[in-house]
């Protein structure tokens, strides 16, 4: 299998926020280099007015027209605004939106192109970014809509768990009519074969949690586990996916069952994000499954009002880089054997003492 550098694109987000920030504290470790090359869609201005603000004046960027002319062993940018671009720190403005698109957009031409391997974006201003040419409510939607896909998934990973959104950026009085059982099967099906596709885990463990507290209280608390929730369980269940549930999400954290399971699908987005950021918001990513292309981001947004002050951790954007690199290997290494795969072979076990069986055997990594 091709040994390739991987070329990450990079989208600048608003350049009123903490994103030059967080691009260019991670892009100054020079170790990033040996995972990619680096590629930032933006303004070479912005960045030494950001560089100057926060007196990282040892940090350059490498410019360059295209990302073929990339340098393997630098960060590159490739300018996508004019001088004229005003950069006002800790505010949302329409020029701050403007420009974020601008990146966006011509960063995922390139992806389309295959120019780039993989997209880690910058976080934007919901608000700032509409316009009569973009009305997404953001990258998610966005990027679903330049895919032509279906359906996506809205997945925050890190080390301690998975956790996937069954609805995302809609409004709560909005989920319950939203939680179908078409939409969670189809939200079932995504996790499971990204977490075989993009993690290499074979036959992945996957729990729902409830709607309602208490997951609906044999239904007196509310109807939907057992009209709907539990349906779509045993669907995936007879499809062969290993799908357990609905658990009710304050005791499913608070006893530490995540800890037990490749992937989690939360019914909304606070039931979801509220504990994996209480426990990862500044090593996770959020990464889009379901695209044909590889999407990831920090977990946090632009942070306004820490901007310029030199608060802002780049950890989470270092391992959005990251993440998106495994990715892109996993993908390519799912591709490969799934060419000529060799006939399963069902293995006989003798022995009556799990003790004695290899270690590895129930190992379940690919």
């Amino acid at each position: 299998m091709e040994n390739k550098t991987i070329l990450a694109g990079i989208s600048q987000g608003d350049i009123n926020g903490v994103g030059y920030e967080v691009i260019i504290k991670a892009l100054s470790d020079p170790t990033i280099n040996d995972f990619c090359t680096p590629v930032v869609y933006g303004s070479p201005k912005v960045a030494a007015y950001h560089r100057k603000a926060l007196n990282l004046n040892n940090f350059t960027f490498n410019n360059i027209r295209t990302p073929d002319e990339a340098h393997s062993k630098k960060a590159n940018m490739i300018n996508c605004l004019d001088d004229n671009i005003r950069v006002e720190l800790g505010k949302s403005t329409p020029q701050g939106g403007e420009a974020a698109i601008i990146s966006l957009e011509k960063a995922v031409e390139d992806l389309k192109a295959a120019k780039i391997d993989v997209l880690i974006t910058a976080p934007i201003d919901k608000q700032n970014v509409q316009s009569e040419n973009f009305h997404f409510k953001g990258h998610t939607d966005y990027l679903k809509s330049v895919a032509g896909v279906p359906e996506v998934l809205m997945f925050m990973i890190s080390e301690s768990m998975r956790i996937g959104m069954a609805t995302d950026h809609v409004p709560l009085s909005k989920v319950p009519s939203l939680i179908t059982l078409d939409t969670l099967i189809q939200k079932i099906r995504l996790m499971n074969q990204s977490l075989i596709v993009d993690f290499g885990i074979r036959k992945p463990r996957i729990a729902v949690l409830g709607l309602n507290p208490h997951a609906g209280d044999n239904s007196l608390l509310g109807t939907e586990e057992a009209e709907i929730i539990i349906p779509a369980i045993q669907r995936a269940q007879k499809e062969g996916i290993m799908t357990f549930g609905p658990f009710p999400a304050d005791g499913f954290f608070g006893a530490g069952s995540f800890a037990k399971f490749d992937g989690i699908l939360a019914m909304y987005h606070d039931q979801g994000l509220t504990p994996f950021k209480a426990l990862s918001f500044d090593s996770g990513v959020n990464f889009t499954a379901g695209l044909p292309f590889i999407r990831t981001s920090p977990v946090h947004g632009t942070a306004f009002a820490i901007a310029g002050k030199g608060e802002a951790s780049e950890n989470s954007f270092r391992q959005a880089i990251y993440l998106a690199c495994d990715i892109f290997r996993n993908r390519k290494m799912y591709a490969e054997i799934s060419k000529n795969p060799l006939k399963h072979q069902d293995i006989e076990i003798h022995s009556d003492r799990i003790d004695e069986l290899p270690p590895d055997i129930f190992n379940t990594e690919v």
